[in-house]
Order: structure tokens, then C-alpha cells, then sequence
């Protein structure tokens, strides 16, 4: 995309630029790579398919043809009895070509649905996997408009425009075969026709991918963008920042005009070249017949019939030009979705390995920043094995960060974190969660049963083990009060539990997985007081000989854990027990008086 291509109203403004922290984009080669692995997965189906289409175009010819004959039925003065048969079978050749244009545009469907069902569960597979440290840099509106916008454009492609291109194409190729058998002399009229498709098509080609990628990048940005406001508009309010989250979104929207603007400018300049390509075949082939004509080359019936099959050229060639546009965005769209696969997470040359039984946590000079501001500096902590170490400090002082760099989310920017005696950075995410595990104060209840949601974090486990987790944070006898017990259906359309209960299902998740390390992020902010204190002390005997990192604004958290540490500023600045750092009178002491209201 260069300067020039702008138009002239935008040249002083430029194109927003890809966003580095975004989700990758696949390559053009593995897209195509992709689309040959679904022909020749599905090839038997695409052979029938451009048989019928072959078949149904032919039949479309019979008219034109039959037309011919009649031109020249009637300057011979042959009998009129014969124009009847001619009629008789161009309606026949009529309900033929609907026939297999039925049948042909089904097996299409067919072929479509099923190469999108397949890209559908590959890109939702690769979702799943993406590293949560990938998800969190690159942001959720990035993989919303993927998951939304992208999957439609995608549909639209293999649905509609794939199948259009199929029996354009046929067409197109049908059709220039039955003018060749007509005269092969009547093929070059249609030569400066394709040849102004091909430059007019390939000064498209090589603008356009690079425009939609952007286009669908700044639709991502304005997602974000709109729902990081719905998600914060109390924030927002209560700090009166709507001017400010307005003027942002006026600049996201402003970008997403831009983006959209040149490729629709593309578009205008290309497609009105498009006519000539329609309408020139057509004149060119009527001139090329009557000359042959004079030279006795054909008779007026075929020069007719030639007309005709120009005419009746005309529409599959608009419609192949028009949905190669489709395509190309399509075409974009399958390489942000494949693109998600390659989304990596930063991994370090190994240099330690998980030590048997060691099951402390290590924080050595750890810095860690978002984009350009950093958040954490140079952070020295150890959680010995089997600690219960509590974190508070004032919001935004850098808690969940922490909490997030010891369950291996992100990596950090220097310095390492150790878990069981390994280097967080240089382990696989399985890897990780073998050793750590952070659960957050956001907690999502599946749609499925009971049963199936415990069994996500151990897909072996057993209906007693089910009942064990549930008995270890005190939800066993409200699940025993529902109408199915373990198999009652619960999540979206069904009966979902308050928010309580609902951390109670992540916690017993845990119990489950029995992780070395557990990190709680305000695990139980979603309860009441009295509830919370209740599964904390619920979970005393679960947590016994597990090192536990529990991040909270609750300072009661702080006065049952085995020592405390106070971050403030993105750094540790106290950590010892909780009457120790009473009587120290610093920063704990000040929260622990302010929270008391001493």
C-alpha cells in the first residue's frame, strides 16, 4: 500500500498501522495450503459438482442455439413444423438445467458446510489453546472480531461465493468452448476483454489483502475499544472520564473510517472498469460474426447464436469478477482465523527442571511492564513450601500482576520466577499448569452438568472424587439439593448458580487438579463476608502442605496467612507476619487500622 494509492481527500492522513501486539496473521501460502486439503478431502464431491455444473450449462446453451437454428429455418423457408420441435426442446433443456442447477448447487452447500464445520472447529481448537498471556497482550477485542466478524465473512465465502465462483467459472469455460465449435475466429473478440480483467484484476489483488487485513484490525481496535468502556462505564462515571472514553472511540471510529474508506475507493476505481469487460465480448463477437458472415464463414443463424452466447457470457463473468471481491475478504478472514494457531507464548532456554518435593516460589530482580509503562520493579520474593503468603497493598499497585507472573500467565520482562525449582518461562503451558494454578475472582460456570464442569480440571476423576472436591469448600449439600445432583444442567439455558456458588465450582475445580503452587487472585470477593470466611476456613485442610499465594482486599485473608507482604509502587515493601508488621506501624499497619476503623 503506498502513499498514492490513498485518495486524494485522506493523503495528509495515514492508515492506521497493524497492531504488534495483535494476533498473528497466517501466511497467503497456508491458506491455499489449507484450501487444497479440503479438495482433496472432499474431491469426489467437487468432481460431481463440476460434472453437474459442466452438465447444467451445457443445457443452458440449448436456447440460444435452438434460436439459431430458427434464424435459419426462416430465411431458408423451411417448414414451421420443425420450430415446434425446436420449442419443445428448449423447454426441456430448460427443466433439464434446473434439474442439475438443483442438484449441482446442493452438492456445493454440501461441500461448503462441510469445509466450514471443519475450519470452525480447527480455529475454536486453536482458541482454546491460545496461552493466556497471548489473550491478555493482545487483547479480547482482537479475538472477539475474529470470533464474530471474521467467522461471518468467512461463512459468506464458503457458502455463497465459493460455489458462485464454481459455476461461474464452468460457465464461463462451457460457454467459449460452444463459440470455439461455432468458429474458432470468434474467440479472439473476447481476448481484450480478459486481458483488461487480468491487469485491472491483479492491480486489485495486490492492494486489496492489505486493506482488508487492516480494515478487519481496526474493526478489532474499535471492539476492544468499546468494550473495555461497557466493562468500566462505572469507572468511568465515577471518575467522569466520558469525554475522555468518547474522544477515543471518536479516534478508533475515525480509523476504522479510514481503513474502510480506501478499500471501498478500490473498489470504485475497479469495478467501473468491470463494464467494459461485460459489454466489449458482446460488440467485438457481433462484429467478428458479421464479418465472417460476409466471408461465408457462417450463416446468420450461427452469427445469432454467437450474439447470444456473448450475451449469456456476460452474467457469469460479472458474477465471477464479483465474488472474487468476496473472496479476497474471505480470503483475508481464513488467515486471521488460521493465523490464531501460531500465537506463541515467550519461551526461555530451559535451565532448570521441576525438583521433586521442592514446592517453594522464587522472584529474583523480576520487571514486567504493559507496552511502555512497567508495572513491576525489580521484585525480590520467595514463598517457601507449603506457606500461605497473603499480598495487599492499594489498588494498581501491581498484586494481580504478580499473582499472574507466578502462575506463569505472563513472562516476565527480566529476572526469573521459579516454581518447584523451574523456570516458569522455559516450561509449556501444560508444563505450567501442572505446578501452578491461578484462580482468579472471575469465574465461569459452563454449559453442561455439574459433573462435567468438576471434570474439567481432571477429566479421569470418579463420582467419589467429585464428591470429595465438593465436600472440601462446603458445596456438597447444595448440590445434593438439586433436582439431578451431579448431572443437573447448569450455564447458559439452563439454571445458573449465584456468583457464590459458582466460585465454589472453580475452587472444587481445583481440589481436583491438586496443584503444587495455588495462586488466588480475590478468590472469594464474589461472596459475602460470612461466606467467604466460611470457604477460607473450609479450605484450610485443603490447602494444608500447598504453597498458597493469596492476593486480597479482605485483610482477614492477610491475619490467617503464615506471613504477609505489602506491595506498593510495583515493589515488596513489607513482608513478615501479621503481628509482626503491627507492631512495625507501617504501611500494614496503616491498612489494618483503616480496614478495622480504628
Amino acid at each position: 500500500m503506498t502513499h498514492a494509492d490513498l485518495p486524494a481527500a485522506d493523503r495528509n492522513t495515514a492508515l492506521p498501522e497493524p497492531d504488534p501486539a495483535a494476533l498473528p496473521v497466517s501466511s497467503t501460502r497456508e491458506v491455499w495450503t489449507r484450501l487444497a486439503r479440503a479438495g482433496r478431502e472432499y474431491r469426489s464431491t467437487l468432481v460431481w459438482v463440476v460434472v453437474l455444473h459442466a452438465l447444467a450449462a451445457l443445457s443452458a446453451l440449448a436456447a440460444p442455439w435452438m434460436l439459431g437454428l430458427v434464424v435459419d429455418s426462416v430465411r431458408e423457408g423451411r417448414d414451421a413444423g420443425g420450430i415446434g420441435t425446436m420449442a419443445v426442446l428448449v423447454v426441456a433443456a430448460f427443466l433439464a438445467n434446473a434439474a442439475l442447477t438443483l442438484v449441482s448447487v446442493a452438492l456445493s452447500i454440501r461441500f461448503g458446510e462441510g469445509v466450514l464445520a471443519q475450519l470452525r472447529e480447527e480455529f475454536i481448537g486453536a482458541v482454546l489453546r491460545l496461552p493466556l498471556e497471548v489473550v491478555e497482550r493482545a487483547g479480547s477485542g482482537d479475538l472477539l472480531s475474529r470470533t464474530g466478524r471474521d467467522i461471518g465473512n468467512l461463512n459468506h465465502m464458503v457458502r455463497f461465493s465459493l460455489p458462485h465462483m464454481v459455476v461461474s467459472a464452468v460457465t464461463v469455460a462451457v460457454v467459449l468452448a460452444a463459440l470455439a465449435v461455432i468458429h474458432p475466429a470468434l474467440l479472439p473478440a473476447w481476448v481484450p476483454g480478459l486481458v483488461l480483467l487480468w491487469v485491472s484484476a491483479r492491480w486489485y489483488a495486490r492492494r486489496a489483502p492489505d486493506g482488508y487485513i487492516r480494515e478487519l484490525a481496526t474493526h478489532s481496535d474499535l471492539t476492544q475499544s468499546v468494550t473495555d468502556t461497557v466493562e468500566g462505564a462505572h469507572t468511568v462515571e465515577a471518575l467522569g472520564r466520558q469525554d475522555r472514553r468518547r474522544t477515543q472511540s471518536d479516534r478508533q471510529v475515525r480509523r476504522a473510517f479510514l481503513a474502510e474508506r480506501y478499500t471501498l475507493w478500490l473498489r470504485s476505481v475497479w469495478f467501473p472498469q468491470l463494464e467494459v469487460v461485460y459489454q466489449l465480448p458482446t460488440a467485438l463477437t457481433f462484429l467478428a460474426g458479421g464479418l465472417l458472415y460476409m466471408n461465408d464463414a457462417l450463416t446468420p443463424g450461427q452469427v445469432a447464436t454467437a450474439t447470444f452466447f456473448s450475451v449469456q457470457l456476460a452474467h457469469p463473468v460479472e458474477q465471477l469478477v464479483h465474488q472474487i471481491d468476496n473472496m479476497m475478504v474471505g480470503f483475508v478472514s481464513m488467515r486471521r482465523l488460521l493465523g490464531v494457531g501460531h500465537a506463541q507464548e515467550t519461551v526461555r532456554e530451559a535451565r532448570n527442571r521441576p525438583v521433586a518435593g521442592d514446592r517453594g516460589v522464587e522472584l529474583s530482580e523480576v520487571r514486567f511492564g504493559y507496552t511502555d509503562t512497567e508495572v513491576l520493579h525489580g521484585v525480590d520474593l520467595q514463598i517457601r513450601p507449603g506457606e500461605r503468603l497473603a499480598m495487599v497493598g492499594p489498588s494498581g499497585a501491581g498484586k494481580s500482576t504478580l499473582g499472574k507472573l507466578v502462575a506463569g500467565i505472563h513472562v516476565p520482562s527480566s529476572g526469573r520466577v521459579r516454581v518447584d525449582g523451574a523456570d516458569l518461562a522455559s516450561l509449556s503451558p501444560q508444563q505450567r499448569r501442572a505446578h501452578v494454578i491461578l484462580l482468579s475472582q472471575e469465574s465461569h460456570m459452563f454449559r453442561g452438568t455439574i459433573a462435567e464442569n468438576l471434570r474439567l480440571a481432571a477429566e479421569s476423576a470418579d463420582e467419589s472424587d467429585l464428591w470429595n472436591a465438593l465436600e472440601a469448600v462446603g458445596a456438597a449439600d447444595w448440590v445434593r439439593s438439586l433436582p439431578e445432583g451431579l448431572l443437573t444442567p447448569v450455564g447458559s439455558g439452563n439454571t445458573t448458580p449465584d456468583p457464590a456458588r459458582v466460585q465454589q465450582i472453580a475452587l472444587a475445580r481445583v481440589v481436583l487438579a491438586d496443584p503444587a503452587v495455588l495462586v488466588l487472585d480475590e478468590a472469594t470477593s464474589s461472596m459475602d463476608p460470612r461466606s467467604a470466611r466460611h470457604l477460607e476456613r473450609s479450605l484450610s485442610g485443603v490447602l494444608a502442605g500447598r504453597t498458597v499465594l493469596m492476593i486480597a482486599h479482605r485483610l482477614y485473608t492477610a491475619h490467617d496467612a503464615d506471613r504477609v507482604a505489602v506491595v506498593e509502587g510495583g515493589t515488596v515493601r513489607e513482608l513478615g507476619t501479621h503481628e509482626g508488621l503491627l507492631s512495625r506501624g507501617g504501611s500494614y499497619a496503616d491498612l489494618w487500622h483503616a480496614w478495622h476503623g480504628d
